[in-house]
């Protein structure tokens, strides 16, 4: 009788809520060519370099997982706007929307303007769930524990390893599309060091028609 007392409580009801809680449709997004949908985020600050640098900005291809990275003085919505048309756009061309968290950089008028004078739309992850911006929080903690792992005692001198970070990091072979981001933005592999001195194997595809080649083998 008391069980069923309680479990008629408005008072408990109303605090506790349902013991089952209801969700939402997972929606997969489907993005079909190069630079189509980015996501952006600014990470720090970090110790300050002798150059001013105290952030990096992060953007990141969802159908390639291609990375960028900036080292920045500042996270101001002006900074941010003008290194992502310069850098990004001019470079690989505007995509269609760009997706990132609620900052106060992002959602600022000077960012909103940028994106509707360049004819992108623009998302936002929601409130208190920065899990829909998943893709670019975990190359974030990716790049900060190597950060962590070579810098300096005093942690001055992050931004000098971030490039050669990148290219390690666009020369792996990424898990969700299991090709490298190189081979996804440019259809070959990137030459690196150790194919300079060691040499490239024969039966390894470098390009899209050689894999198509071996794949039309087997």
């Amino acid at each position: 009788m008391s069980r069923t007392r309680c479990r008629k409580c408005t008072s408990c009801a109303a605090v506790k809520g349902p013991l089952i809680r209801s969700r939402g449709a997972l929606k997969l997004y489907n993005v079909g060519v190069p630079w189509e949908r980015i996501a952006i985020d600014v990470a720090g600050p970090f110790p300050e370099r002798e150059s001013g640098n105290k952030y990096f900005m992060v953007v990141m291809d969802y159908f390639t997982k291609w990375p960028e990275v900036f080292a920045i003085p500042n996270q101001e919505a002006s900074t941010v706007a003008v290194k992502l048309v310069h850098e990004v756009f001019c470079r690989f061309g505007v995509p269609f929307e760009i997706h990132s968290d609620q900052g106060r950089n992002f959602e600022s008028q000077i960012f909103q303007e940028t994106c509707r004078v360049m004819g992108t739309h623009k998302t936002r992850t929601t409130s208190y769930h920065p899990q829909s911006d998943g893709m670019v929080e975990r190359f974030n903690q990716i790049l900060e524990r190597y950060l962590a792992k070579i810098v300096e005692k005093r942690q001055r001198d992050w931004d000098r390893y971030i490039q050669p970070f990148l290219l390690s990091y666009r020369s792996a072979v990424h898990e969700s599309t299991s090709v490298t981001p190189a081979f996804a933005n440019f259809g070959r592999e990137l030459r690196l060091p150790a194919d300079l001195i060691t040499g490239i194997p024969p039966d390894a595809p470098r390009s899209i028609t050689d894999m198509q080649m071996t794949c039309g083998t087997k």
